[in-house]
Order: C-alpha cells, then sequence, then structure tokens
C-alpha cells in the first residue's frame, strides 16, 4: 500500500469554504487504477489556522505517480490555485509505503517490498 497526504493549514474563519470545495469537486479517483480509498481529514485548531489533512490510499506508488500523469489528475486539480487566500502557506505533500498492514479482521495486509 502507498499513503499520499497533504497537510493544509485553513485560515480560522474559512473552515467551512474549504470543505465545501472538496465536498463539491469531483476528484476522478474512482476511475483511476489502484486507487482504494480517500478521507479527509479535520486535525488540530490553532490560533491563526485549522489544520486539515487529504489521505489518498493507493497499491502502489507505481500506481499513484501514474495517476499524476494522468488526465484525471489534470481534471481533478483544474483550478487548484482559485482560493489560495483561504489557507496559510501552500499544502504540504507527505508519501509513505506501507511496512506492515494489519485489517479489522486480523489479517495481515499486502505491503510494499522494500
Amino acid at each position: 500500500m502507498y499513503l499520499t497526504m497533504n497537510r493544509f493549514h485553513v485560515k480560522r474563519g474559512q473552515e467551512a469554504a474549504f470543505e465545501a470545495i472538496w465536498k463539491s469537486r469531483d476528484s476522478h479517483l474512482t476511475q483511476v487504477k489502484g486507487f482504494v480509498a480517500f478521507h479527509l481529514m479535520k486535525g488540530a485548531e490553532r490560533a491563526d489556522h485549522t489544520l486539515y489533512a487529504s489521505h489518498t490510499l493507493w497499491r502502489s506508488r507505481a500506481e499513484f505517480e501514474d495517476w499524476t500523469r494522468s488526465e484525471a489528475f489534470r481534471a481533478a486539480h483544474k483550478g487548484a490555485g482559485a482560493h489560495s487566500d483561504i489557507y496559510l502557506g501552500a499544502p504540504e505533500l507527505e508519501m509513505f509505503e506501507s511496512v506492515q498492514g494489519i485489517a479489522a479482521d486480523g489479517v495481515t495486509m499486502e505491503v510494499a517490498e522494500g
């Protein structure tokens, strides 16, 4: 499994606008080979911002990288910079390869070979 995470510092008072943008967009992810799951998570509130993270789970790094070069990726990110006024800085992209996985039913999940 391969996880990509973008962390967003959303200006205080802009949380509803940020969430509405994400909930109304067409991500095109369900049409992409290797896509497993997506979550938008709301985190801690600070004096000047609220932390959000978008998590996208992929079967492999190669399938994630294929998506970043696809038409679906370009369509999903069209106009992404249009709402820069609601952020404190640019999103921070982090990527992770799975080294261990355990499912709810106790079954060990497939992980990337290092």
